[in-house]
């Protein structure tokens, strides 16, 4: 299961063959940020639509061995004594939480916090959600039992169990993922009188089994009850796995977000704080860059020029020469660079601009801060030299494989597979009912690729003109810190 923040898909695969044998989705509500929230019913009432419909479009006689859910990252699901929930989940794109994200840099100290975690947290990570509601819903705060994340939740109504993976811990603000261990000081530093403790999940390993699916869901899903649940995993973690990635190897990931990331053995630590050092789904590490414009960047910029997505795209290719507008692409405010009060600039635009020229700068203006993401990466020693993968909704755009081809002066490939998340998901409840383990799954069935754009030659005049329209909104360059 790929529970994301547009919709829940479920993907059945055959526990021999790893072929797709039905899918089904539901959507979720809506979302705008700055405030992004949602009530973690609905991604139930989702799952249950999705996987009735996979169900039922599977071969007569299937049966389920095994689920793992993968799912959107960092936001917080609130539950009390009971097991239920307190109030709507704010999701990872809820930039409502800045000034207590803020407070708490402020006394924890950004070093501290990348030295323990790997991360130097935004407003998109859980402990400014945790420190939001203790401030702003003191009644919901003491009512406040146990922490979960979106992907746990539905674990949890699987199973009964509170459990987590090292992957979505790691991206809590309160997890080391180096040591294996919770950071309780920092969640004091919010309250200390709280039994943090006994809040948070449990941390399974990759390999992990939460439990068994609970009579009750097994006889309302129609399977059996001993249906194993994997631990699950963080979105862009799964699609990881799913991709069967190795060391070195590039992935950009082009959904409601925008990410780079890479497999790694060892952890990473970016004194600048733009890499999330994170955990990966197998034992190793993904550091990760994170932009929150991504696609809805080039849909706001059909919807203005009044084209479809194939126009916008036809008319961003057609663009010639350097000149024409830049786009600074913080539509909604930004989490890397840090910047959850800016808004976009289109600038460098003169009575000259095309059409062709406004619809290359909408483009351009996510693929270039994922690329500084990509040289951030290197610089913090990460191996960067493997082949580049395009996944997510946009990726299926020419415009952006080949502007991403363009700026990074390297072939950009797709994976023949659909859903990496989900695909990744399903790697890891294979590796739970088989006993083997997630990596070797993974390699056994990581998915042929195709080179779907080559690099034309690339002026760094654009590039350099980029990083001046960030600097003329005092945003300094992508990764220049608060």
């Amino acid at each position: 299961m790929d529970t994301s923040t547009q919709s829940c898909k479920v993907v059945l695969r055959d526990l021999e063959t790893f072929e797709v044998v039905a899918s089904g989705s539901a959507p979720h509500p809506v979302v705008t940020p700055p405030l992004s929230e949602q009530e973690p019913q609905v991604w139930w009432s989702a799952f249950l639509t999705s996987f009735g419909s996979a169900l039922a479009a599977a071969p007569a006689g299937s049966t389920v061995a095994a689920i793992s859910v993968a799912g959107q990252c960092h936001g917080l699901v609130a539950l009390d004594a009971g097991g239920r929930v307190i109030r709507p989940a704010k999701l990872w794109n809820d930039t409502t939480t800045s000034a207590e994200l803020e407070a708490l840099r402020e006394r924890i100290g950004d070093g501290r916090f990348i030295a323990r975690t790997g991360s130097l947290p935004t407003a998109a990570f859980t402990i400014s959600k945790v420190a939001w509601l203790a401030r702003h819903e003191p009644n919901n705060f003491r009512r406040l039992r146990t922490m979960l994340l979106p992907h746990d939740y539905l674990t949890y109504r699987l199973t009964g169990h509170f459990v987590t993976d090292r992957s979505e811990a790691s991206g809590t603000g309160y997890f080391d993922a180096a040591a294996n261990e919770y950071v309780f000081d920092f969640l004091r530093e919010i309250d200390p009188a709280v039994s943090w403790e006994d809040m948070v999940p449990k941390v399974l390993g990759p390999e992990g089994v939460a439990g068994t699916v609970q009579p009750e869901v097994a006889a309302e899903l129609g399977i059996a009850a001993d249906v194993l649940v994997g631990a699950g995993a963080g979105d862009q973690h799964a699609s990881a796995v799913g991709l069967g990635l190795r060391d070195g190897e590039l992935t950009v990931a082009l959904g409601t977000s925008g990410v780079v990331f890479t497999p790694t053995p060892l952890p990473v630590r970016d004194p600048s704080g733009l890499i999330n050092g994170v955990a990966s789904v197998t034992p190793g590490f993904l550091p990760l860059a994170c932009t929150l414009n991504a696609a809805k960047v080039t849909d706001t910029f059909a919807r203005l020029l009044g084209v479809d997505h194939a126009e916008l795209t036809r008319l961003a290719l057609a663009a010639e020469g350097d000149d024409g507008p830049t786009l600074v692409a913080y539509l909604d405010g930004e989490r890397t660079p840090d910047r959850p009060g800016a808004s976009g600039l289109l600038a460098h635009i003169s009575t000259e601009a095309t059409r062709e020229q406004v619809a290359r700068a909408a483009y351009e203006g996510v693929v270039f801060g994922l690329a500084y993401g990509v040289e951030r990466l290197t610089r913090c020693g990460v191996d960067t030299g493997g082949s580049v993968f395009a996944v997510g909704g946009g990726a299926r755009s020419a415009a952006y494989t080949q502007f991403l081809a363009d700026v990074l002066d390297r072939p950009v490939l797709a994976a023949d597979a659909e859903e990496a998340t989900a695909r990744g998901a399903a790697v890891q409840a294979l590796a739970v009912v088989t006993g083997r383990t997630v990596a070797e799954v993974a390699e056994r069935w990581r998915p042929p690729s195709r080179t779907v754009a080559e690099p034309r030659g690339f002026s760094r005049t654009r590039w350099d003109r980029y990083l001046a329209a960030c600097a003329v909104t005092e945003l300094d360059r992508p990764a220049g810190g608060r």
